[in-house]
C-alpha cells in the first residue's frame, strides 16, 4: 500500500518513520515534508500543500491511506475533500476540527456537555477584554480563538502581560493568528480569557473512529522556552513518555469525564469525531483532570517519543481507524485493536532556532547529526536542503529523541546526542523530563 502523510514538521517525520516500518507499506510520501524526510531513503517528499491538488495527486498515485498531521489542512477541510472522492483518510472533518480551530467553539462545546474545564469568557472588543482582566486579576490565561501554530496561548502572570496579550491578538496580531469568521463570513479577531488552573499538565492523546476510542501512551510536553518552565510559551521544547502524573486513576477519570463525553457529544451534535484527539489536561493535587484545550491532531513534540515507544504496526491501527461499512459508516474497528508499548522511557529534546518563538532565524547550516537508530532518532521539523546543505527553515528545528531504561538514562542519552549537533544560535532546554525525575 502507498501511504501519504500530510505535513512538514517533526510530528509528521515521526509518523512517516513509523509507518514506513510496516511490511505492508510499499511507499510513504510526505507532503510537503522537510529536510529530514528528504534525507531518509524510505520516505519521499511531495512539494505540495494545496488541498485539492493533493487530493488529485493522491487519486493519480492510488494512495491507499492518508494520515493528516497538522491542524491547518484539517481546518481547511482536507478530510472532507478526500472523502468526497472516495479516498481513505484519517483525521477529523472541518466541522469536527473546530474543537481546535476555534477556542470559542471548543469552550462552548465543553460547557454544553459538562466537560470539566476552566471558567472563561469570550471577547471581540478589546476594551471589554481589558475590563474583564482588571476585574478578574492575574494570573490569567489569554487564548487566541483561531489557529496560531501552538503559540496562541499566553499564561499571564501579571495584569500587564495579560493586557499586552489581548492587544497582540486583537489589535496587532503579532502572533500571526488565523482568525475565524463569524456566521456572516466576516473575519473577526476574538480571544478567550479564562481562569488560571493550578496543577501539573499532561498530554492525553487518543485515536477515534467516530464510535470507538483507543488511548495512546501518556506523555508530557514542556511548553516554556527556558529551564524551570520559565519564559514565553512555545509550540513545545521537549516531551517524554510515559507521564507519571497520569496514574491509572487519572487515566480512568480522563476517559470517563473528558474523552468519552467529547466523542459522544460530537456525535450527539451531528459531527462524529474521527482522527487523533489531544486533550491537554491540568491535573490538580487531588488527581482531578480539567481540559486546558483540545487539539485535533497528535501533539508535537509528544508524537516523537510516543512513536519511539509504539511496537504495534501503525498501519494496522490506521486501517482499523478508517474502516467503514458499505454505507460509509464507521465499523468501530478500533475496539478490536490493542497497542503494545516498549517498556522503556522515551524522551525528546527540541533544538530551536535563534529568535524562537517570535522571530526565528532561518538559513543556518546544520552539522553533527548522528546516525539514525531504532532507539535514537533525530526527527526534523524546521529543516530543508539548500545546495546540498541542510539548513534551518523554522522555529523548532530538530527533536533529538531516544529510549532509555529509566527517565534519567533517556535524559542523559538525549543530551549526549544533542551536544554533537550544531547550528548558529541554537537554543534548547537542559531540563526536559525534570517533573518525572521528581516523581
Amino acid at each position: 500500500m502507498k501511504v501519504l502523510v500530510i505535513g512538514g514538521g517533526g510530528r509528521e517525520h515521526a509518523l512517516a518513520w513509523k509507518l514506513a516500518q510496516s511490511p505492508n507499506v510499499q511507499r510513504v510520501y510526505v507532503a510537503p515534508g522537510n529536510g529530514g524526510t528528504q534525507r531518509d531513503a524510505h520516505l519521499f517528499n511531495v512539494p505540495m500543500t494545496d488541498v485539492q491538488a493533493l487530493r488529485a495527486w493522491a487519486q493519480v498515485e492510488h494512495i491507499g491511506l492518508t494520515v493528516v498531521g497538522p491542524e491547518a489542512p484539517l481546518a481547511a477541510g482536507v478530510v472532507d475533500e478526500f472523502r468526497a472522492h472516495g479516498l481513505r483518510i484519517f483525521g477529523p472533518t472541518r466541522a469536527a476540527a473546530q474543537l481546535e480551530s476555534s477556542k470559542a467553539f471548543s469552550k462552548a462545546f465543553m460547557k454544553r456537555h459538562s466537560i470539566p474545564t476552566a471558567a472563561y469568557d469570550t471577547f471581540t472588543d478589546p476594551k471589554a477584554a481589558h475590563d474583564y482582566i482588571d476585574r478578574m486579576g492575574a494570573p490569567i490565561v489569554v487564548k487566541a480563538d483561531g489557529l496560531a501554530a501552538g503559540k496562541g496561548v499566553v499564561v499571564a502572570q501579571t495584569l500587564q502581560e495579560a493586557h499586552e496579550a489581548v492587544d497582540f491578538m486583537l489589535l496587532d496580531n503579532t502572533l500571526g493568528v488565523s482568525h475565524n469568521a463569524d456566521p456572516s463570513g466576516l473575519v473577526v479577531p476574538r480571544v478567550v480569557i479564562e481562569e488560571f488552573l493550578q496543577g501539573e499538565e499532561a498530554s492525553f492523546i487518543v485515536l477515534c473512529d467516530g464510535k470507538s476510542v483507543l488511548a495512546l501512551a501518556t506523555s508530557q510536553d514542556h511548553k516554556r522556552l527556558h529551564d524551570g518552565d520559565q519564559g514565553p510559551n512555545t509550540g513545545g521544547m521537549g516531551a517524554y513518555s510515559p507521564a507519571p502524573v497520569v496514574t491509572p486513576e487519572v487515566h480512568a477519570r480522563a476517559m470517563r469525564e473528558i474523552i468519552w463525553p467529547t466523542v459522544r457529544g460530537m456525535a450527539q451534535d451531528g459531527v462524529p469525531y474521527t482522527g487523533f484527539l489531544y486533550a491537554g489536561l491540568m491535573i490538580d493535587a487531588q488527581g482531578a483532570p480539567k481540559t486546558l484545550e483540545f487539539n485535533c491532531r497528535m501533539g508535537d513534540p509528544e508524537t516523537q517519543p510516543i512513536m519511539m515507544r509504539l511496537k504495534t504496526d501503525l498501519l494496522d491501527v490506521m486501517l482499523a481507524a478508517t474502516e467503514v461499512d458499505p454505507n460509509g459508516e464507521s465499523t468501530g474497528a478500533l475496539d478490536r485493536m490493542d497497542l503494545e508499548w516498549d517498556r522503556r522511557w522515551a524522551l525528546g529534546v527540541v533544538m530551536a532556532a535563534s529568535g524562537y518563538p517570535l522571530n526565528p532565524r532561518k538559513g543556518d547550516a546544520i552539522a553533527g547529526l548522528p546516525q539514525d537508530q531504532q532507539d535514537a532518532m533525530v526527527f526534523h521539523a524546521g529543516t530543508l536542503f539548500e545546495a546540498d546543505q541542510l539548513v534551518t527553515s523554522g522555529g523548532r528545528v530538530l527533536c533529538v529523541t531516544v529510549l532509555g531504561d529509566t527517565i534519567k538514562q533517556a535524559q542523559q542519552r538525549a543530551y549526549e546526542l544533542a551536544k554533537g549537533v550544531h547550528f548558529d544560535g541554537m537554543q534548547y532546554r537542559q531540563d526536559i523530563g525534570h517533573r518525572a525525575l521528581k516523581n
